[in-house]
């Protein structure tokens, strides 16, 4: 196979293996998010991509390799928003940014929501060490930023974990579950509609009641 002598001279992936690589992975997340994992195939992939089987297989050793490398970018930028919150910061308008993020990404990034959703549904079998190991401790440690700003009386009281499953919930929501949104809700600029919404929505939840 001609790729095979396709690396640079300092060992690095070319620009052609570079680029046929980056053509797997997008056409494996559209796959992957409209089939789910056991429903999609290497067949399913490489004819999305433009390439051969055996091309697919050069790049990575099957259809779970594929999955897991997916998995991992997701999952490093889908916890960014997460890691951005700031202890220093304005406690509401650090969760309501957070919520304003996450939105975003749920009209940016629908495929990537979807194929995460798909995962966790199937009981997490190729994340669940990144979940006890990734975001479990970050999850654990914005809840107890979100516990101080509560006890500190800058927050009105709830509990932490409820408050960021609440979050997922309502902003991915509309990546999940996208054809059901647009079927309700046809021709509405629904991503401004949904912002305005959640920001009552939270800023009524966690004002803290005046003294």
């Amino acid at each position: 196979m001609a790729e095979l002598n396709m690396t640079t001279k300092d060992g690095k992936p070319s620009r052609i293996q570079r680029r046929n690589r980056g053509l797997i992975l997008e056409a494996a997340l559209d796959v992957f998010s409209r089939h789910g994992y056991r429903g999609a195939t290497l067949d399913q992939i490489a004819e999305q991509a433009g390439l051969s089987k055996p091309n697919i297989l050069y790049y990575f050793d099957g259809k779970e390799t594929i999955h897991v490398t997916l998995l991992n970018q997701l999952m490093d930028n889908w916890l960014a928003p997460m890691r951005e919150i700031d202890p220093d910061g304005a406690p509401l308008d650090e969760i309501l940014c957070y919520v304003h993020r996450k939105l975003e990404m749920s009209r940016e990034f629908p495929r990537e929501s979807r194929l995460f959703a798909n995962e966790i549904i199937q009981g997490a079998p190729r994340i669940v060490g990144h979940l006890e190991e990734v975001l479990k401790p970050l999850v654990d440690d914005t809840a107890e930023v979100i516990s101080g700003w509560m006890r500190a009386g800058r927050l009105a009281p709830t509990d932490p974990r409820h408050l960021i499953f609440s979050i997922w919930a309502t902003t991915q929501h509309y990546a999940d579950f996208e054809v059901q949104v647009e079927v309700l809700m046809p021709g509405k600029a629904e991503q401004d509609e949904a912002r305005a919404f959640l920001d009552r929505m939270y800023r009524r939840l966690l004002t803290p009641d005046p003294e």
